[in-house]
């Protein structure tokens, strides 16, 4: 027998629709305190399916750029959401939370996570996210820690999570043409449903956590790094692995593909982009460079967790 929840899809939306919201403004305030100088600006938008708070961030002592977004959003399921989604329906709801911040410094990593609820008029309905670290420089000591950190939030509900999600992050944030990944993974999940082990409130719950996880662990590793001294050099490093992020983001990212194809907000997608980022014909570094060991870690299956 269905539970309420999963018998009234429309009412579970706009709960977590709600809640979202609310955590939305809670990061934006963590990260200006992590930035300690910037300040987020807010843009709220509607159109005929749905609304949402777009929140910019630029300019700041750590963060160049950075969004996070909010949506709620529903209409009819189009022959493109059909392909997409890989399902049959007729109409849709969608809410979530997006999150992009892009650094000053080439010290630090981008990060992203999103987290978002589905819910179909079929009856289908699921949860959605993942939260990822790209580093220009790689630091596997920090990678370690971002994802022992991960892990603890994953264990707490499942242990299977963490070992199947990262497993998922290193094969969807994987840039086929350039045979590497985006950067050092995190976790990936879609399609999560309420079983006879994790209920709708558990599985809500698990994407919140992840969603106050994220602005605490980029404000410790901004306040170890942000001071750090960098030149020219890495600054150009740092534009050029921006480039791999547009081109991921661009050609891969389903998230940005559905926000097109849902008739999103075109700004608020393209929020994900950095302000800058540069593509420089067969650039080649020296073996032994910092440069040269990052290129190095950019490939799947590295337990980054016995990094202490």
């Amino acid at each position: 027998m269905q539970n309420d929840h999963e018998m009234n899809g429309k009412s579970n939306v706009e709960e977590v629709a709600k809640i979202y919201s609310g955590i939305q403004a809670e990061i934006c305030r963590s990260l200006e305190q992590a930035d300690g100088k910037a300040f987020f600006r807010e843009d709220r938008w509607e159109k005929e399916n749905g609304y949402g708070i777009t929140c910019v961030i630029d300019h700041g002592d750590a963060i160049e750029k950075g969004g996070v977004n909010f949506s709620f959003v529903n209409g009819a399921f189009t022959p493109q959401l059909e392909n997409i989604l890989g399902e049959k329906a007729n109409s849709y709801s969608v809410t979530g939370i997006s999150s992009i911040m892009h650094p000053v410094s080439p010290h630090l990593p981008i990060i992203h996570m999103n987290v978002r609820y589905f819910s179909l008029d079929n009856g289908t309905q699921w949860f959605g996210g993942g939260i990822d670290l790209t580093p220009h420089y790689i630091d596997v000591h920090e990678a370690g820690h971002f994802h022992r950190q991960l892990k603890q939030i994953c264990d707490k509900y499942d242990t299977g999570f963490y070992p199947q999600f990262k497993q998922w992050a290193d094969d969807y944030f994987f840039i086929p043409h350039r045979n590497e990944t985006r950067g050092v993974g995190g976790i990936f999940f879609d399609r999560l449903k309420p079983n006879g082990s994790i209920n709708f409130e558990q599985l809500l719950a698990f994407t919140m956590d992840i969603s106050r996880a994220y602005p605490a662990l980029y404000g410790s590793i901004a306040q170890g790094k942000k001071r750090k001294q960098y030149g020219a050099s890495q600054k150009k490093w740092q534009e050029l692995r921006r480039g791999r992020y547009v081109e991921f983001n661009l050609i891969y990212d389903r998230g940005t593909k559905f926000g097109f194809d849902s008739n999103g907000n075109a700004e608020s997608i393209l929020i994900s982009l950095p302000a800058t980022a540069a593509w420089e014909y067969k650039n080649e570094v020296p073996p032994g460079s910092a440069e040269y060991e990052t290129l190095q870690l950019l490939r799947k299956n590295i337990d980054w967790i016995k990094f202490q």
